[in-house]
């Protein structure tokens, strides 16, 4: 074969594997976790992957636990791994079985010396069953495990990474929230995977975000430049996410959905709140979704504040479950010191529920002039906001009616989900570059 021949048939065999422009695009979604009910990560998995195939994408999502409910147009492949956070059974002592895999072994090693691996076993997990099937996708998306499995994945095939906000300020609050010096090492310890997200993420182009303030958090954490995101807002499922025609509003009801004990969610900051706005409105109750820690910092403060006869913890309940709680809500609170998006607000905005959020991170982004905003972990401003919501109902109404209008105008699966072909696209066409040099 003549000098350059080989070049010239190199750049044949990949205008034939990698797709034309605008074609349809076999997509791989990888994410270690997915419970579609609760979780920003599982939520945005779940809704992006059945948006990718209503624009006539094949999607497979790849996946550790819990399973994915079927989607039309959507393949689910679970990868199993020992699934020790699982609520019914935690902790639980693996089989002598399952410890011979050497994987599973690293997984229930990095469990009991208190870290979480399943970011990094998650990754050799996806290596191990995608490297010989890569030339079934056009392109591989991975949702923030940022693992090493990845990154070997993506020196082979078109590859990008979703990061919805940096895991480093998750740990900074974490660690700040203890007082204990053991329970802080334990803590820092936890998010010990964050070095490999780092170093992962470093080496990705180009990197999904999901709002501007999160491209420029990561950027400085993580010590990547801002040129090399791209931003898709995450989309509402404003065909779930809708007011209930019949079902009335309950006067002082308050509705919050959060991970209750997370110091990141600043559901304490909350509780303080409601218990200074009860002085003035005596109706008021509290509808926290989900549970707390037994004997957790929360459980504590609602003792100590004297107020357990009006908050109510529903425990884990279903999709339809939660959109009748927001009917039935009179306003709801988004507490949070820190989110990279904001998805609690936008669902409450599509129920038309006015919002009271902190400006904590992207929130304002998503919450606009649709309501209230106020300082993070501020008690005192929290509850002067319910108040006045409470006292001016007008007032309410109307942040309620832009609260729907701007989810319906700006925050769509499938808007969310064509800005993510965009970046597919440039990756695929970088990777031929790269391959053709």
């Amino acid at each position: 074969m003549a000098k350059g021949a080989g070049g010239i048939f190199k750049k044949d065999i990949l205008n034939r594997i990698l797709p034309p422009p605008d074609a349809p695009l076999r997509v791989c979604l990888l994410s270690y976790r997915c419970n579609p009910h609760s979780g920003g990560q599982g939520v945005y998995v779940k809704n992006l992957s059945r948006a990718l195939s209503e624009l006539g994408h094949a999607v497979d999502v790849l996946a550790g636990p819990p399973a994915l409910a079927p989607m039309p147009g959507v393949r689910r492949i679970a990868l199993h791994g020992l699934d020790l956070y699982n609520a019914a059974d935690p902790f639980r002592m693996p089989t002598a079985a399952e410890l011979a895999d050497p994987v599973n072994f690293i997984e229930w090693a990095g469990v009991s010396s208190m870290g979480f691996p399943e970011p990094f076993t998650f990754g050799l997990r996806a290596f191990g069953y995608l490297r010989r099937r890569l030339a079934e996708y056009d392109i591989l998306h991975d949702n923030q495990s940022l693992s090493y499995g990845i990154w070997a994945l993506g020196r082979r095939a078109p590859t990008v990474a979703t990061i919805h906000h940096p895991v480093t300020v998750d740990r900074r609050f974490a660690v700040r929230a203890e007082h204990s010096p053991l329970r802080k090492i334990q803590r820092w310890r936890w998010y010990s995977f964050i070095g490999m997200q780092k170093r992962v993420a470093r080496r990705l182009f180009p990197i999904i975000t999901v709002s501007d303030c999160a491209r420029s958090d990561i950027s400085r954490e993580f010590g990547i430049p801002a040129d090399r995101f791209r931003v898709a807002p995450n989309g509402i499922d404003t065909d779930l996410f809708r007011p209930l025609p019949g079902i009335e509003r309950e006067p002082g009801r308050i509705i919050v959905t959060n991970s209750a004990d997370m110091p990141l969610k600043g559901l304490t900051h909350l509780l303080a709140a409601v218990a200074a706005a009860r002085t003035k409105h005596p109706r008021l109750q509290l509808v926290v979704i989900g549970s707390p820690n037994k004997n957790g910092a929360v459980e504590r403060m609602v003792g100590e504040l004297g107020i357990g006869p009006w908050v109510r913890f529903t425990g884990r309940i279903g999709d339809d479950e939660l959109v009748r709680h927001y009917a039935r809500a009179d306003l709801a609170v988004v507490p949070s010191v820190y989110e990279g998006f904001g998805l609690p607000a936008g669902e409450a905005m599509a129920c038309a529920v006015p919002v009271i959020s902190t400006t904590g991170g992207a929130l304002p982004e998503v919450v606009g002039d649709a309501g209230i905003l106020v300082p993070p972990a501020d008690p005192e401003a929290i509850a002067a906001a319910i108040g006045e919501l409470l006292d001016r109902p007008q007032l309410a109404g109307e942040l309620g009616r832009r609260g729907f209008a701007r989810v319906h105008r700006h925050f769509s699966w499938r808007r969310a989900a064509q800005k993510t072909v965009d970046v597919y696209r440039e990756a695929i066409d970088g990777h031929r570059r790269f391959r053709s040099a």
